[in-house]
Formats: structure tokens, sequence, C-alpha cells
């Protein structure tokens, strides 16, 4: 046999041989597989967008109307309760306050009058009666006229008239003093009304006016929320926000602070949803409210709605025609490749879904689908099995 013939005989032997190496490899080796691990205390979470809100907003205004004179707070401050905002030039109302004052003195002093009247009133009665009842005695005896006893019977009958005129008097001054009493309070309270304070501890999210400004009865000068009322309101996908509970924990993260969460809790499910996005408002309330926070800044919400204990968690992508809470998936089953259609439960938020039945017992469900998968073939567990995140 020729050297040639040799070569050529070799090189055939060995490409025959590399072809049986290739063909073991795809058809017959154990292929690398990586299965999911149960997992537990798993979080099912519902994400939202929305925005951050305060649940206390007052527009504050004058009651009465006026030119604005004074403004002692801006946009952005924290005011306390009772603290002075503005001002409404207030001479005029002052006057008005101060003659009503007056007037309470007024009918105070004629009070005293109308009582000293009504005393001297009660002296002149007691003294006609003393002498009416003398000239009566002395007629009797012809003592004295008819007409004298006749005159201080009279006498005696006029001053008692004059005490009950005196008594109507003080009753009168005493009326007059509540009525005086009242316009002064009429006129403090609106002399009151010409300075804005604030009704809450509150910080100023807008000034709507400035100094000079004429203001009619009621018309806004600042606009003010309640910090300690800061929530976030999110937008909820209808499909996903049957199982959202009022109470329910959850975590916002700000746009301002993407690497930070805020523990919160559910306070509010409104009870109308959006009937054009079919999304449910859910109201999540700080557990402590950011020290500066903004209102209008998108913030993503995340809502836990319940903790699975112990849970099998699969990739949507590994798992082949999905719907309807079905699907087949891998699996290795006495070391060999095996398809099981099996049903699942909740879906989490990174994209991997809880297996709930149609799994024998020992089967170990892949992760991630490759090359080579055949029903039947070895399979061998890689042993850097990378868990799929949590959230």
């Amino acid at each position: 046999m020729s050297l040639k013939r040799i070569v050529l005989l070799g090189g055939a032997v060995v490409i025959a041989a590399t072809a049986l190496i290739g063909a073991w490899s795809t058809f017959l080796a154990p292929v690398g597989v990586r299965v999911a691990q149960p997992e537990g205390n798993v979080a099912v979470q519902v994400f939202g967008l929305g925005t951050v809100e305060a649940r206390v907003t007052s527009k504050v205004g004058f009651k009465v109307a006026g030119v604005l004179v004074d403004l002692a707070a801006d946009v952005g401050d924290r005011v306390p309760k009772g603290s002075v905002l503005a001002r409404l030039d207030n001479r005029e109302q002052s006057a008005r306050a101060a003659r009503a004052a007056a007037a309470v003195q007024l009918t105070e002093a004629n009070l005293q009058k109308a009582t000293a009247g009504f005393a001297k009133a009660q002296a002149n009665f007691a003294n006609a009666k003393a002498i009416n009842e003398r000239r009566q005695k002395l007629v009797q005896s012809s003592t004295t006229s008819v007409e004298s006893a006749e005159t201080a019977k009279t006498t005696q009958e006029t001053t008692r008239a004059d005490v009950d005129l005196a008594s109507s008097d003080i009753a009168v001054a005493k009326a007059n003093i509540n009525d005086a009493k009242a316009q002064l309070q009429q006129e403090s309270a609106t002399l009151d009304f010409h300075t804005l304070a604030a009704p809450y501890d509150a910080m100023v999210i807008a000034r709507l006016k400035e100094r000079g400004s004429a203001l009619g009865a009621g018309e806004p000068v600042f606009t003010l929320i309640d910090p300690k009322s800061a929530w976030a309101l999110a937008f909820i996908d209808e499909s996903k926000a049957g199982e959202i509970k009022v109470g329910a924990p959850a975590d916002i993260v700000l746009r301002s602070l993407p690497a930070k969460k805020f523990s919160a809790k559910v306070a509010r499910i409104e009870p109308e949803s959006d009937r054009v996005n079919e999304e449910r408002r859910i109201a999540i309330a700080f557990d402590a409210i950011p020290e500066d926070f903004h209102l209008g800044e998108q913030a993503e919400i995340y809502i836990t709605t319940m903790r699975l204990p112990q849970a099998l968690l699969v990739p949507e992508a590994a798992i082949i025609g999905l719907g309807k809470s079905r699907g087949t998936v891998w699996t290795v089953e006495d070391g060999h490749l095996q398809q099981r259609e099996v049903t699942f439960g909740h879906r989490l938020l990174d994209g991997r879904y809880e297996v709930t039945g149609g799994l024998p017992d020992k089967a170990l469900v892949l992760v991630q689908l490759r090359n080579g998968l055949r029903i039947g073939r070895a399979a061998k567990i890689d042993n850097k099995i990378v868990k799929e995140p949590a959230r």
C-alpha cells in the first residue's frame, strides 16, 4: 500500500472518529441544565406608576375684601398653625371697632344712670307711701282735708309709676349693652378677618397674590398643604388590582431617588375606576414621609398582596405554550429529560410563575431552554445553578 493511500485512510479514520464524538456529544452525552430551586417567603407584588400628592390641600384667602398690604410667607415655607401669612389694610375697620367699643361704654354709663334713677324713684315712692298712709289716718279723724288725702294718694300712685318706668329704663339699658357688645364682637371679628393665619401646620406651595393687590372676599392668596398628609397616588391595572387590600405593605421608589425604597401601606382604594384607562387609583401612605418631597413627582409603587411560604418559580422564557395558567416545561426525572404540562399560580414582577401542579415527585424544572433538549436524554445538573432574582 502506498504512503499516499495510507495517509488518506488515516484521515478518513480521524474524520469518522470526530463525527462519532460529535454525534455522541449531541445525542448521547448528558446535557448540562439549570433547574429551579424552591424558595421561601416569596413576595407576590403588584406594580403601578403614580405621583406624590397631598391628601390635605387648601386654597386660603381673606373672608373680606380689601387691599393686600403685607405678605409674611412664600413658596416652600413651613408655617405653624396660627402664624400670620398676610394682612389687609385695616384702618377703616379699626375705626369701626373703636366706635363699637365706645358704644359699649356709653350703654354701660346709661345703665348706671338708669340704676340711679330707679333708686331715686323707689325712695320717692316710699316717701309718698308714708305720707299717704298718714293723710288717710288724719282724714278719718277730720284732722286734714279730704282733698289733701286724695292728693297724697295720687302722689303715691305717681311715684309707683315712676318706679316701674325706672325699672323699664334699666331693662332697656341692659338690652342696649348686649346689642352694643354684639356689634363690638362683629366689628372685632371683621377686623380679625383682615389678618390671614395658617389653619394648620402647613407648607406653602403657591403664592397667588402680591402686595398692593385689591382682593375680593374669598379670593385665594396662598395654596397650602399639610406636609404630614403626603402620600403617593398609584394607578393599578384593574386586572391586577383585585387582591389589593387596605393596609397591605408597599414600597415607593421616587424618580429622584431610584436607589432608595420608602416603606408604605395602602391607605385607600378609590371606589371609582378610570373608565377609559381601566385603572384603579390606590392611595399609598408613607410609613415615614421623606423630609424633602415634591408634589407631582413620579413614583414607582410595589404593593405586596401576599407572601408565599414556599414556591417553585419558573421564568416565563422557560415555559412553552403559556396560556390560561397552564403551560409545558422541561423537567429532569431520574436523570433524564421529560416534558410536563403544569399549572401556574401567581406571576411575579420579574416574570417568573409559581408552579402549582402537574409535577411528579422529585421532578426538577428547567429554568432555561437550550439546544440539545430531547425527551429521554440524560441530563446533568449544573453545579453553578444561578437562582433567578426574587422581588
